[in-house]
């Protein structure tokens, strides 16, 4: 194969529409936009817009609110990090952070911290070093022997 011979699959790629290009064309005249009227004319954004009456959007009630600051964290369940212990590829001796959870797949990325929670067993000692956790899990590693430690706020920005 050359360079000159690549070319896409079969109706992979869709050759956009020329409208106005004239009779010929099978769009000319007036575009694909019928005759007369509101629609047919340019600059017109009438989406919403409901004769008058009120729209459809301002009619119903507006609910809940969300937080511009709000905080995203990426979670963890206890059974998880003990599947990747079982497949030796967290080491439960060292101390378990959210890098090396990062950089053994158990996340895809850290957001704004890593926060634990207590689905699942852990049988392990581990000692884990995290943004945040639960009461249930912070409860089910210490009755495995272990230990967790929640980075404060201030620590983590």
């Amino acid at each position: 194969m050359k360079l000159h011979e690549l070319r896409d699959n079969e109706g992979a790629a869709k050759k956009r529409m020329r409208v106005g290009r004239g009779p010929g064309s099978g769009k000319g005249k007036t575009g694909g936009r019928g005759l007369k009227g509101q629609k047919s004319r340019s600059g017109v954004a009438i989406k919403g817009y409901e004769g008058g009456q009120m729209p459809l959007y301002q009619r119903l009630p507006k609910r809940g609110f969300n937080k511009p600051n709000r905080k995203k964290f990426a979670v963890v369940n206890l059974g998880l990090i003990q599947k990747f212990i079982d497949a030796k590829k967290l080491d439960a001796k060292g101390e378990i952070t959210e890098d090396s959870l990062l950089e053994a797949g158990v996340i895809r990325r850290k957001l704004d911290g890593v926060r634990v929670l207590g689905k699942g067993d852990i049988t392990a000692k581990v000692t884990l070093n995290v943004t945040g956790a639960s009461k249930g899990a912070v409860e089910a590693v210490e009755k495995a022997g272990g230990k967790v430690t929640v980075a404060t706020a201030a620590a983590a920005e």
